[in-house]
């Protein structure tokens, strides 16, 4: 007899699991014990004209079976389980298809092991940080883990295997915003738990319905749909058409650094050898600037020197769109940027972080970038600290007591033996920084028609590795690649000894007044 006519039972295999049991737990339990005995018994029935009472004839004998047993677990659900609880294996036969369908279908109407299921295996808790986060005791989750592993034993294989080449994915942020990671929390931490990772990066290329990434992630349906929900309550995904979605922001890979690898340098290397001579030109004039140069050494100022170079190149010569963020749903323009890359391939990437006094009356900004090698990362200045370290530059001290101490802590202050306190970091006067600026134009302009060309040549390849569907992002990224090359350029410079490594212990930072 064929087995598809069990699968159009199920929903009143439910039904009367519904109307036999206390709890909808229970009908969710007793439902697929009928079910499962019933693909495993049909082989046994002869006359296929009494598939019907031969079916309620095994949901009456399972129904007493399971009462029994539920009772009994009833009585004890106030004790808790001890952790070293054992089960059996079941036995699957070769009508393995014929499971895979249905568990499929079990698995939809299952509640009781959901938050379990993937707590566990997506999510990497222990059953005791699932029953602190579930607030129930751990033997019950020790139990239920382990019933869930006999019921849904096709859904939890592939769920372990899963967890054992899981997709992590680092989930940042880029824009504007008032975050500070404690009171106010980053927008990330909302999407970051494991199965949400592994949707996005399902979802990354191509739209997908709810169904193939419960095929690609081994989960239930019914556990995207949750997920899902609130991604597209963040602003993570969106719906392309009708149940579809996509990933609403790049997620890098190896791919994308494989391809800066194999065409950078490349590209650049009939300019290369003028880029490196006007980086150390400027470098030399600028030290005529009286500005404040934090008693850097001359190899350590060549890279913050070079990094404001193109800065100053990407602002006056790049004529690449660089659209707006669109407004989040907590009222400020950012969007998320994640991450799979393995490191083996690094991408051309300048990070730069950056923070103000201004809208506390003060008249400084700080920037730190990072992301070439030998380029150190802290966490940047907060506003206070900008304003201390702005005071004793200028003026030899602050008054705020608390700021210092605190920025001293964290290594932007430094306290000398004498008492006094000591800045760090360079700092440029508007004045200054408009002659740094000059600088770089006489240096720099005879090569802008030529770094352009190449540039833009190369960027235009670049944009045909990315979804199509996040063309704002990938012109706010390839914007950036204007200047972002610079990398190159430094990897050249010192792989051909052109130019020094920088301090060990080397912040390339800035603070710029306004």
């Amino acid at each position: 007899m064929n087995s598809d006519v069990i699968e159009s039972y199920v929903e009143k295999v439910y039904g009367y699991a519904i109307n036999h049991t206390y709890s909808r737990e229970e009908a969710d339990e007793l439902a697929q014990e009928i079910l499962f005995t019933a693909v495993r018994e049909l082989p046994r029935l002869k006359d296929s004209s009494k598939f019907e009472p031969w079916l309620w004839g095994i949901a009456n004998n399972v129904t007493k079976t399971f009462r029994r047993i539920m009772g009994k677990q009833r009585a004890m659900y106030s004790y808790d389980m001890p952790d070293n609880m054992t089960y059996e294996e079941e036995y699957f036969d070769d009508q393995e298809e014929i499971y895979d369908s249905l568990r499929t279908k079990i698995a939809m109407l299952s509640s009781i092991y959901r938050e379990i299921i993937v707590l566990y295996y997506y999510d990497g808790l222990s059953t005791k940080q699932i029953s602190e986060h579930l607030n129930i005791p751990e033997g019950t989750v020790t139990w239920r883990l382990s019933e869930a592993r006999k019921k849904l034993k096709k859904e939890c294989t592939k769920m372990n295997e899963s967890a054992l080449r899981p997709i992590r994915m680092k989930i940042d942020m880029y824009g504007n915003g008032n975050y500070d990671g404690v009171s106010i929390p980053f927008p990330d931490v909302y999407i970051s738990d494991a199965l949400s990772q592994n949707i996005l990066y399902y979802a990354y290329e191509k739209a997908v319905s709810v169904e193939e990434l419960a095929k690609l992630c081994g989960v239930p349906a019914y556990f995207i749909e949750e997920r899902i929900d609130n991604l597209l309550k963040r602003d993570a995904i969106i719906e392309i058409s009708k149940g579809k979605y996509q990933t609403d922001f790049i997620i890098w890979s190896d791919k994308y650094g494989i391809f800066c690898e194999e065409n950078a340098e490349k590209a650049l290397l009939p300019i290369m050898d003028k880029l490196i001579t006007a980086i150390k030109a400027v470098s030399k004039e600028a030290q005529t600037i009286d500005f404040y140069k934090a008693n850097k050494s001359d190899v350590d100022l060549l890279y913050l020197y070079g990094m404001l170079s193109f800065d100053y190149i990407r602002r006056h010569y790049c004529k690449l769109p660089c659209p707006q963020h669109k407004t989040k749903y907590d009222g400020y323009r950012w969007n998320y940027i994640g991450s799979i890359e393995t490191g083996k391939h690094p991408r051309i990437s300048i990070n730069s972080h950056h923070s103000g006094n201004l809208d506390r009356g003060g008249n400084c900004t700080y920037t730190i970038y990072f992301g070439i090698d030998g380029l150190n990362y802290r966490k940047m200045m907060s506003d206070n600290y900008i304003t201390a370290c702005y005071d004793i530059i200028n003026q030899g001290a602050s008054k705020d007591i608390d700021s210092i101490a605190n920025a001293t802590k964290d290594g932007f202050i430094i306290k000398k033996s004498d008492g006094s306190f000591f800045v760090p970091v360079p700092f440029f006067t508007t004045e200054q920084k408009r002659a740094f600026d000059e600088i770089v134009e006489k240096h720099f302009s005879p090569l802008i028609s030529e770094y352009k060309a190449i540039t833009n040549k190369f960027i235009t390849a670049y944009k045909k590795l990315f979804p199509k569907h996040l063309s704002d992002d990938v012109d706010r990224m390839c914007q950036s690649m204007f200047s972002n090359l610079y990398a190159t350029v430094i990897a050249y410079a010192r792989k051909t000894n052109a130019i020094e490594k920088p301090s060990d212990e080397y912040y390339c930072e800035v603070l710029l007044q306004h």
